[in-house]
């Protein structure tokens, strides 16, 4: 049975991953799509690597059910977690989300770099073993951004709170002459304007989606997965709490948003 106009499926702690989400949209524009916004259970980087396991679970099991024929874990603590897991358990492909710090270790100078992500991401044992094979060459500078995603999931994007503590964050690392910040929390993205500020243009904000989107349409020309319809693409975004916050980031056409229990 031809699935190759099923949708690509998403999923985040919140609203996040929509950064990746764009980035996919724009790269593969006849996809048709679905994402899943956890926002109720946001952040992931709180919890137990068991309970992140347990609502990616929760999450790939929804968008089987939507009949998915990929899944991008678009979130940075889910992958570390739970995607050695989930490609044991399900036979689907899935696209997972690593920090870049290999790529940051690339193009540093001074060899120190930045990295802002949630406390699950820094404490996995797959980020430590990224990090541990770069550290004979590079400083690897880790901050944990407690309350960042819980603001930006409260509708908070550009409150004093947002700038006061990407401050308290950043002016360590920059003290420490990093030249390249990676931004390790899907989350992040939509707070590149106010990092900027702060760090001014010298220093090299890097994300993953650009990375992400690319390695999406390898993977479904890899399993001839590739939609070949004309038809305009639809996306439907399902979300737990607080439709608002996701309606204020999303304003691509054929897009429609659910608030709704998954």
């Amino acid at each position: 049975m031809d699935s190759s106009k099923n949708a690509i499926g998403f999923f985040d702690s919140g609203v996040g991953g929509t950064s990746i989400w764009k980035e996919v949209t724009t790269l593969l524009p006849n996809e048709n799509t679905i994402y899943l916004s956890d926002s109720k259970n946001a952040p992931y980087g709180a919890k137990t690597k068991e309970e992140i396991i347990q609502l990616c679970v929760k999450n790939t099991r929804f968008l089987l059910e939507q009949n998915c024929k990929t899944i991008v874990v678009a979130c940075n603590t889910a992958t570390t977690n739970a995607i050695n897991f989930l490609r044991k358990n399900y036979n689907i492909p899935f696209i997972g989300i690593e920090p870049a710090i290999k790529p940051a270790s690339l193009i540093t100078k001074t060899k120190k770099i930045g990295i802002l992500a949630t406390k699950g991401t820094l404490n996995s044992t797959l980020f430590e073993k990224t990090a541990n094979s770069l550290k004979n060459d590079i400083i690897i500078k880790e901050t944990i951004g407690t309350g960042l995603v819980e603001l930006i999931e409260n509708g908070k994007l550009n409150s004093l709170e947002i700038t006061t503590l990407l401050h308290t964050y950043l002016q360590p690392m920059l003290a420490e002459n990093i030249d390249a910040l990676v931004l390790g929390c899907t989350h992040y993205p939509y707070l590149t304007n106010h990092i900027r500020k702060i760090v001014g243009t010298k220093i090299q904000i890097i994300d993953s989606g650009e990375a992400v989107a690319r390695q999406t349409k390898a993977v479904l020309n890899k399993h001839n997965l590739q939609n070949q319809s004309k038809a305009s693409a639809k996306h439907v975004l399902f979300i737990n709490k607080n439709k608002g916050v996701l309606e204020q980031l999303i304003s691509k056409k054929h897009t429609t948003i659910i608030e709704r229990e998954f």
